[in-house]
């Protein structure tokens, strides 16, 4: 791809994975219709040998297409970035909360990524914590 993916080519990255998926299913599947297994081992692998090889070598590629795919269904559906997942830990706004501050639950998660709904500016967010760090001072006067 050549291109880092960000907020706005994430859809575009994640038609591309889908449309990867299924063209590598696809191609395991003409592999597997291909193979015949009614032959002796040896002559068996000398004629289909390199047809198996691709077999699993699409089956392998499969695997790690769906699970991408699979990965960031859950962030989108999770209104989550990879780092905020991968590093909530270090990342001051998810280490104050017990939940993702941006997730507003799945329909609108979903809605917002594939329609471009409109969700609260990130401002909102840090002036909920401000106002939350007012409110814990217990207007103490300084």
């Amino acid at each position: 791809m050549e291109n880092c993916v960000g907020e706005r080519n994430h859809p575009l990255f994640m038609a591309y994975l889908a449309l990867q998926l299924v063209v590598l299913l696809w191609g395991l599947h003409l592999a597997w219709s291909g193979l015949r297994f009614f032959q002796p081992w040896g002559l068996w692998l000398r004629s289909s040998g390199l047809l198996f090889a691709t077999f699993l070598l699409l089956t392998l590629f499969s695997m790690v297409a769906g699970l991408l795919l699979a990965s960031h269904v859950y962030l989108v559906a999770s209104n989550t970035t990879t780092w905020e997942f991968l590093s909530s830990h270090r990342i001051a706004y998810l280490r104050q909360r017990p939940s993702n501050p941006f997730d507003r639950g799945l329909a609108r998660n979903l809605a917002h990524f594939f329609c471009g709904w409109p969700s609260g500016p990130w401002e909102t967010l840090r002036a909920e914590e401000e106002e939350e760090e007012e409110g814990e001072g217990g207007g103490q006067a300084v």
